[in-house]
């Protein structure tokens, strides 16, 4: 399951990428702070998280900013397995300073979405929780 922020036009942006890219429907997504997110992440576990992307594993786990990227790739499978791959070679705080310099741009940069999922086709809203 891929958390993001609804009111982040990147995220929505981000997410969009991603439905096109698992042609395997392997991941879910729903909104940081939705009903989904509230239900699956523990309270302690919330207070730490950043607004952007995080990603729950299947075990519980719960992975943060280039992490998060990464790991959804590899779910992904494929070609972007090796992609993830190669973007675990740079060193994760390198990654995540640039990750978060991002994050910290992204809402100059891309307009604010109207709802806090992207509007999708009827057979790809399944993917999505509340």
């Amino acid at each position: 399951m891929l958390f993001f922020d609804g009111g982040c036009g990147l995220c929505h942006n981000s997410v969009k990428v991603l439905i096109a890219l698992d042609r395997k429907a392997k991941l879910l997504f729903a909104p940081l702070g939705g009903v989904t997110f509230l239900e699956r992440v523990p309270e302690p576990a919330r207070a730490g998280l950043p607004d952007s992307l995080v990603l729950s594993t299947g075990d519980g786990q719960l992975h943060v900013r280039s992490n998060a990227v990464l790991r959804a790739l590899e779910e992904i499978g494929g070609i972007w397995t090796f992609e993830a791959k190669l973007g675990r070679l740079i060193p994760r705080p390198l990654r995540d300073r640039l990750y978060d310099a991002i994050a910290r741009a992204r809402h100059r940069w891309f307009e604010k979405p109207k709802t806090a999922c992207p509007l999708m086709p009827p057979e790809m809203r399944a993917r999505f929780r509340d």
